[in-house]
């Protein structure tokens, strides 16, 4: 069972799909992508695309964020998203869609600050969905891409550049800043 870490939600549990359906982050890689972040969070808006159980989502709105879109395709897993919404007490702040990722980048619901994509590893959505996403940020947005550690990515996509990658365990993590050539 996986638990938010820190913020208004801190120590809430949430819920997963059963199988390998989905493939939660660890708790390992999700202290890491927030470390990367937490000074981005407060008063954002956030898009967890392939949102799965919604996590990661779910960990930003606990530290601040202001509103969080979370799009998941499969109707199972959309309803865990939902129930764990409810148990961290984040819904008021949330909008929940049932949608497939490549659908909402064409048609998007705004824009945003921070975006969360972590598809199927080896689906290829990655590489067809991250171009879309870049034209869903706000000026200095930021992309967190989580991967097979094998998979390769471009340093740069439209204005979005690579900033950070690194692996952690059986996942790679990329975060991408829009208009900024180095982390700051």
């Amino acid at each position: 069972m996986m638990r938010v870490i820190t913020g208004t939600a801190r120590g809430a549990r949430l819920k997963t799909l059963e199988g390998d359906h989905t493939r939660p982050t660890t708790e390992r890689t999700k202290e890491a992508v927030f470390s990367m972040i937490q000074f981005d969070i407060e008063g954002r808006a956030v898009l967890d695309l392939f949102a799965g159980s919604g996590q990661m989502g779910i960990e930003a709105l606990s530290r601040g964020a202001h509103h969080a879109v979370f799009v998941e395709n499969d109707a199972a897993a959309a309803a865990i998203v939902k129930q764990n919404l409810l148990t961290a007490r984040v819904a008021e702040h949330a909008t929940l869609l049932q949608r497939d990722a490549l659908d909402f980048c064409r048609r998007p619901s705004g824009k945003f600050d921070i975006v969360f994509l972590d598809p199927p590893y080896a689906s290829g959505l990655l590489e067809s969905v991250l171009p879309a996403v870049a034209t869903l940020l706000n000026r200095g947005g930021t992309v967190i891409c989580e991967t097979a550690p094998e998979t390769e990515l471009p340093e740069t996509v439209g204005e979005l550049r690579l900033v950070r990658d690194k692996r952690y365990g059986r996942s790679r993590i990329r975060l991408y800043r829009q208009g900024r050539e180095e982390e700051e």
